[in-house]
């Protein structure tokens, strides 16, 4: 669909090339690691309920550091929602809640507080959340040290053999020490031991989530150069996870690898998941602004702020199954047309052949060990959702029947690439459903009966996300229809 971001990023890729070739260039400098005290205390309380409803409000004292910005977060233990919040920014997926200041609230002098309240739902009970962090840093009421080490040499710190010490399915580029990669929804795993866990990082562009045992610990924002550590934890055996939650076609990111703390030991990886699933698409599928509650994302942070691949329904719906998983997305392009006629002669299909989008001419070749037993492909939103502009070399019925020969074309190739075993699901919104159940109608005419038509529309969807993106809601729900439909396909996990 349609982005003025894509459109801003393509003009500036050029120049944001030069810049990366030239800070790869550069003298090395490391500066010194810095301690940074952290601590909060927060008090939830309930202060009215009904059959029903609730309102609560929420006071977090900073303990640590000066913040020049916060986010408080929570999980509900009995599934309660919260439908309106005001003194902040509101997101909630499943249990967990997210809060972020507005741009007159966001300072936190050290022990400075600030405040915001809500209404919610609740049902069969309403218990109080027992747990809040502060900027990733859970609020015990005392003050820790943590340490973050800014980076800017060269060469990041040597981990050695970046993935045969990290699970990953994503498109990689990897030699011995450094990891490259454009597509949205690449993660990172890996086991320690110790009481923390240094993140090797080198992007300027994207966004991360780091999520330790199962729980988000920290989101790096546009970090840079930089070796993040998570301290603090209890010394024991641990999982950590970075996922890469923005898109970036036009600019590689850079991942050096997961570093034990003093005493500590990365373990063996974790082992590779026996279930696996492709999701292949646009910015729906990208999970382009969906963090946003409004349609409007200039005054909230842009859409790279309100974008968060790992929470999109391919995201759910797999991890719900157990699987790993690759979400190669790409905003704005069709499978003939891309958004409103834009860059003519490419599509979708040019980019899928890649590893790293940014490179022309670069080819992507699947290992032997991703075979996935379903790929879910959504394509088509941005051939037909915008007029036919003079001067293009189309009319409906062409650009249908070109829609339809390049989809045919491009089932060929994953049959190729995964065998015929693979359950291929086409799947649409209401905008162009008969052109794409057709094309799965002659596949099925040609023999392939292990390639399906899902439609996934639904009166349920919102729409609030950015520029009329799907929302967390829109996102959980079509997970909840994607998991209903897989449980009817053929599937042999």
């Amino acid at each position: 669909m349609h982005s003025t971001r894509h459109r801003t990023r393509s003009a500036v890729a050029g120049a944001v090339v030069a810049a990366v070739a030239a800070a790869l260039t550069a003298t090395a400098v490391t500066s010194a690691p810095a301690q940074a005290a952290t601590g909060c205390r927060v008090t939830y309380q309930v202060a009215n309920q009904w059959t029903g409803g609730f309102g609560a409000n929420v006071t977090v004292t900073n303990l640590g550091d000066p913040v020049p910005s916060w986010r408080v977060a929570w999980s509900f233990a009995a599934g309660q929602q919260v439908t309106q919040l005001w003194n902040g920014t509101v997101r909630q997926s499943g249990a967990r809640v997210e809060v972020d200041n507005l741009s007159w609230n966001g300072r936190l002098a050290t022990g400075a507080s600030t405040g915001f309240g809500f209404t919610g739902t609740w049902t069969g009970s309403n218990p109080v959340p027992t747990e809040f962090t502060l900027n990733g840093s859970v609020c015990t009421g005392t003050t820790v040290t943590t340490t973050t080490t800014t980076t800017t040499t060269t060469s990041t710190p040597p981990v050695g053999d970046i993935l045969g010490r990290t699970h990953t399915v994503g498109r990689v580029r990897a030699t011995e020490d450094t990891a490259r990669y454009t597509w949205p929804g690449i993660y990172f795993e890996s086991r320690f031991r110790g009481t923390g866990v240094g993140i090797v990082l080198n992007d300027a562009a994207n966004d991360y989530d780091v999520q330790v045992d199962g729980t988000t610990v920290a989101s790096l924002i546009t970090p840079g150069r930089i070796t993040r550590w998570i301290t603090g934890l209890t010394n024991a055996e641990h999982t950590v996870r970075l996922v890469k939650r923005t898109e970036s076609p036009w600019a590689a990111g850079e991942f050096g690898g997961f570093l034990p703390a003093a005493g500590g030991q990365v373990l063996d990886k974790p082992a590779a998941r026996t279930r696996q699933i492709e999701f292949i698409g646009d910015s729906l599928t990208a999970g382009y602004g969906n963090l946003s509650t409004t349609r409007d994302c200039s005054a909230n942070g842009g859409v790279d702020r309100n974008t968060n691949t790992d929470l999109t329904f391919g995201a759910l719906t797999a991890r719900g199954l157990g699987a790993d998983y690759q979400v190669n997305a790409h905003s704005g392009r069709g499978m003939v047309r891309n958004y409103n006629g834009g860059e003519p002669g490419t599509s979708f299909r040019t980019y899928y052949e890649r590893g790293l989008q940014n490179v022309s001419g670069d080819v992507w070749r699947n290992p032997d060990t991703w075979r996935p037993q379903l790929v879910v492909v959504g394509l088509g939103t941005n051939d037909f959702s915008t007029a036919i502009n003079p001067g293009e070399p189309w009319t409906p019925e062409s650009l249908v029947a070109a829609y339809k020969t390049a989809y045919q074309g491009f089932i060929d190739k994953l049959r190729t690439q995964y065998g015929p075993n693979t359950v291929i699901v086409v799947s649409a919104t209401n905008l162009f459903a008969d052109t794409a159940r057709q094309v799965v109608v002659d596949r099925n005419a040609r023999g392939d009966d292990r390639v399906r038509f899902w439609n996934y529309d639904n009166p349920g969807l919102d729409r609030l996300g950015c520029d009329w993106h799907f929302s967390l809601n829109d996102h959980r729900l079509i997970s909840g229809l994607l998991n209903d439909y897989i449980a009817t396909l053929p599937i042999t996990w």
